[in-house]
């Protein structure tokens, strides 16, 4: 017997469920590069925010992210933003927890935010360009 069924799997019912309930909670890296793509003609609704350090930042990163390491999430930091601003977090990709750590943070605030899954990693996997330097 396979290793993949050893555990079976969910009903359907709760397979969909699960899966349409992580969709609240995370976007693609594909999904957030179309929407910047509009930026030019419209906003693409959220802010997007790489949580991981300033150096890191500076050496690449998705463009129009606001640098924001996720322990500096607070009430101050957010108030440079309007109170109806959604989020979208990422850090270094799939090894990395900074950017649940910064969803936490700002879900704790009161924000509605999402994760982009992949991160930088997934970003560059899709082909999309980073920027460089410490400014979006």
């Amino acid at each position: 017997m396979s290793t993949v069924f050893a555990v079976p799997a969910a009903e359907s019912a709760d397979a969909l469920a699960h899966f349409s309930a992580s969709l609240r909670f995370e976007t693609d890296c594909s999904d957030v590069h179309a929407a910047l793509a509009l930026a030019d003609r419209e906003s693409p609704g959220f802010v997007l925010l790489d949580v991981r350090s300033p150096a890191l930042y500076a050496q690449g990163h998705v463009p129009g992210a606001i640098n924001l390491p996720h322990g500096k999430i607070v009430a101050s930091k957010l108030a440079a933003f309007p109170a109806n601003a959604r989020f979208v977090t990422y850090c270094a990709g799939p090894h990395c927890n900074g950017a649940t750590r910064g969803a936490i943070r700002l879900a704790q605030l009161g924000r509605p935010v999402k994760v982009m899954i992949g991160g930088v990693t997934g970003w560059v996997d899709e082909g999309f360009a980073l920027a460089a330097g410490d400014s979006a």
